[in-house]
């Protein structure tokens, strides 16, 4: 069984968990050019969803932050709307 509740919940998840690793990372661990980029990428794909698609991704993103046990990561999903656009 999944640990999912939804479709929608196990990307997202990757996504935090990937944007959160990017944004962290120093100079040692990756370029800041490129985790530039790769942030910039992921701010323009939620971008370019539908108003249906953006609040669906936002209540999955509140969901998970009010499951969220590790400070760190609770910090950076509470965050994340504002960061990625989902507000506008």
């Amino acid at each position: 069984m999944s640990q999912y509740p939804s479709l929608t919940w196990a990307p997202a998840d990757a996504l935090v968990d990937l944007t959160w690793f990017i944004e962290s990372a120093d100079d040692e661990r990756m370029d800041q050019d490129d985790a530039v980029r790769a942030l910039d990428g992921v701010a323009a794909v939620v971008g370019r969803m539908s108003d249906s698609q953006r609040a669906e991704l936002q209540q999955v993103i509140e969901e998970m932050t009010v499951a969220e046990t590790h400070p760190g990561r609770r910090e950076f999903l509470e965050g994340f709307p504002d960061g990625f656009g989902l507000g506008e």
